[in-house]
């Protein structure tokens, strides 16, 4: 039987990424799976929540996938984007948000984007 497994995204900083992602999301390492291009993270329960991978390749400047962070009000998202910003992510200049955005879009230590979601305001219009 098939079935969704978890998502993985490239990086070219293993030890910075999961430095990154595991203080963002208060993700831990696990052994299993690793090696020294791969890296799973688990969530406090032990479940598997995110996986990185070496890549050689750049970032996709408009990814059609990519990970949401969900929070539940404003003041929270407004939280969340100063603390993951103080951990290293930064604002790419996101230019094509719709006119009442409900997300933020930033990159994290490699570029990769992703968008902090405030629930109370979804879907954006």
């Amino acid at each position: 039987m098939l079935r969704l497994g978890f998502p993985v995204i490239g990086v070219t900083d293993l030890d910075r990424a999961t430095a990154f992602w595991s203080a963002a999301l208060q993700l831990s390492t696990t052994e299993e799976w690793a090696s020294p291009t791969w890296r799973t993270l688990v969530a406090p329960d032990g479940a598997r929540a995110l996986a990185l991978m070496v890549s050689g390749s750049a970032p996709d400047p408009r990814p059609r996938q990519h990970l949401d962070l969900f929070v539940d009000t404003t003041p929270e998202q407004d939280a969340e984007v100063r603390r993951l910003i103080g951990l290293g992510a930064t604002d790419p200049g996101w230019e094509i948000y719709p006119a009442e955005p409900d997300f933020v879009v930033l990159a994290d230590p490699d570029g990769n984007l992703f968008c902090v979601v405030d629930l109370s305001r979804a879907p954006s219009s």
